[in-house]
């Protein structure tokens, strides 16, 4: 077998101001490589050169090595202010620099060696924080212009995707509530017999069991349920419409997006936390009564009679009313990732993961301002 031809380069001055790079043997990976680059080297020697152009009649075969090249020399003339003509190069070749010129290189492919500053990152960092602060009260301040005309009987959604909503951020979530809140129950009441009992105290059980739930873990609990299960289903189906220009489609006919996909969200969610934090409430207190009759000294009747004893008329609207308010904020998040979600399927997948870990931040974050106000006026 023959062995391939060294690929040849010479560079000659065919008329007055043109050079004419003559390429010749095989220009492929397997090929050895050419010492030095007499292109740039003629380029530098010639300060008349006009124009650039190939011979390639005894090219014998080529690959990307050839296009890479090829592709530094166009540079090399842009930067010199010489015209590169590429008639003379093969069809494929020609090809493949007309696609690299069409595509622009991606504003991340060369990282900038040097770094930022301190300064300068805290700056970027404090700007970029005032743009998402202000993309949150924007997004707020459209919900509550679509209250308002909900109100005045002006807001364009329909009925029915309400309906269908609720069913779904509803009885459709009975079960993985009921599911957590039992475990809950167990778990409050078997931490608690096995402190009191120690000092003989095991009948307390049933209230520790009531109060923390009624006050606290039923409404949490349920609210981070719903925020991985409703809030990134939200951002989820937000997200994809918003991919498959639903969402442009709604604002080119006139419609608010807000109003339309948003508000009966929102509306859904407000009007179940309270009625799932109820049934949570119920099925954690089942819980507890059933290590309370396992494992303790006590019937079901003392159990239910400490637990009614136990919970306070405003521990369980406070219950309540935390519940309500961990809906608005599962719903906003959802809803506000999913509306600010990119065009690709990627972007999907972000929106929904920040929609669920927004949701449960703020859950907790708006749990320690609800401990902290209680506890200033003593409820």
């Amino acid at each position: 077998m023959s062995q391939k031809s060294v690929s040849l380069l010479k560079v000659d001055s065919t008329a007055p101001g043109i050079l004419t790079a003559r390429l010749s043997g095989d220009w492929s990976k397997r090929a050895a490589a050419i010492p030095g680059d007499p292109v740039r080297e003629a380029l530098q020697d010639h300060h008349d050169v006009r124009a650039l152009e190939f011979d390639t009649s005894t090219l014998e075969g080529w690959d990307s090595r050839l296009v890479a090249q090829v592709r530094k020399w166009c540079l090399q003339c842009q930067s010199a202010q010489v015209e590169f003509r590429s008639q003379g190069l093969p069809d494929g070749v020609q090809d493949l620099l007309r696609l690299a010129s069409a595509v622009p290189e991606a504003g991340d492919a060369r990282r900038n060696a040097s770094q930022p500053r301190w300064l300068a990152r805290i700056g970027t960092g404090a700007i970029n924080a005032w743009k998402d602060g202000l993309v949150y009260y924007t997004f707020l301040g459209e919900i509550v212009l679509a209250l308002f005309a909900l109100i005045r009987g002006r807001a364009q959604f329909r009925v029915s995707d309400l309906m269908q909503v609720l069913q779904e951020t509803g009885p459709n979530a009975l079960g993985i509530v009921a599911l957590i809140n039992f475990l809950i129950g167990l778990i409050l009441a078997f931490v608690g017999a096995t402190s009191l009992a120690q000092f003989g105290a095991s009948i307390y059980v049933a209230d520790m069991v009531a109060i923390g739930t009624v006050r606290e873990m039923g409404c949490i609990m349920t609210s981070i349920i719903l925020c991985g299960r409703t809030g990134a289903a939200f951002a989820a189906r937000l997200g994809t419409m918003k991919v498959n220009e639903e969402i442009a489609a709604l604002t080119t006919f006139g419609m608010s997006p807000v109003e339309f996909l948003v508000l009966p969200r929102m509306l859904a969610l407000i009007a179940m936390m309270p009625l799932l934090v109820v049934f949570a409430d119920l099925i954690s207190i089942s819980g507890g009564l059933f290590v309370s009759v396992s494992l303790l000294d006590l019937t079901a009747t003392e159990y239910l009679v400490r637990t009614v004893n136990a919970i306070k008329l405003k521990s369980f609207l406070l219950g309540i009313s935390k519940g309500a308010f961990f809906g608005f904020l599962v719903a906003y998040t959802g809803c506000l990732y999913g509306m600010q979600c990119g065009r690709n399927a990627e972007a999907v997948g972000r929106a929904t993961t920040q929609a669920v870990v927004a949701g449960i931040t703020a859950i907790v974050a708006a749990d320690g301002v609800f401990a902290v106000i209680c506890n200033a006026l003593g409820i």
